[in-house]
């Protein structure tokens, strides 16, 4: 397994992170991958108020991201189908829309 790419990861247009899996099945490595990325120290300290929830379960569930936007939008990738890079691109692209500061670079 290669490494993700480092990406700046920046939580300032999100509010909450939902994220759970079924660790047994196949199916589940890109939402790992992802929840890694969000969940780092660095990620985290761009919004100290984001709250990053991950429901580990063991009901064969499908992998499923749900993003919560401060503007109250949501964004739910449903990860089993979703490499880390397609899910992390839509996550970044919508926190870049909604972020004026990032619009300016």
């Amino acid at each position: 397994m290669a490494a993700p790419r480092k990406v700046a990861v920046v939580l300032k247009a999100v509010k909450k992170i939902a994220i759970q899996f079924c660790p047994f099945e196949p199916n589940v490595q890109s939402t790992r991958e992802f929840l890694a990325l969000v969940a780092s120290e660095k990620a985290r300290a761009t919004n100290m108020n984001c709250e990053v929830m991950c429901n580990v379960k063991h009901d064969k569930s499908e992998p499923v991201v749900e993003v919560t936007y401060v503007d109250g939008e949501k964004l739910v990738m449903k990860g089993a189908k979703l490499t880390h890079s397609e899910m992390l691109n839509a996550f970044l692209s919508r926190c870049n829309a909604k972020d004026p500061q990032a619009q300016k670079k």
